[in-house]
């Protein structure tokens, strides 16, 4: 749902344009705080090893040199609570 303006994601999952709106509010402070940030967030440094298949096709390159590092790694292990589980099944 990346790039969608708020109505068309809320829309999407039948909820108001607030109620959206506030959600997202809370998962970009939950996101860019402590102790979340700290553990799940690392930087590229000039020694973050880069595919040579991204270095050396410059047309690949240009849309990924800004996103390097955070390519890899970036899935975040998560499981509801087993009474919700069903909930959550085949979703993406």
């Amino acid at each position: 749902m990346s790039g969608l303006p708020i109505r068309y994601v809320g829309e999407r999952f039948q909820r108001s344009n607030d109620t959206i709106s506030k959600y997202f509010r809370k998962m970009a402070s939950i996101f860019a705080s402590e102790p979340f940030y700290s553990k799940y967030i690392s930087l590229a440094s000039s020694a973050t090893n880069v595919h040579p298949r991204f270095v050396n096709n410059s047309r690949l390159y240009r849309y990924f040199k800004n996103a390097i590092g955070a390519i890899d790694g970036s899935h975040i292990p998560a499981s509801p609570p087993l009474h919700d589980r069903v909930a959550y099944r085949n979703q993406k």
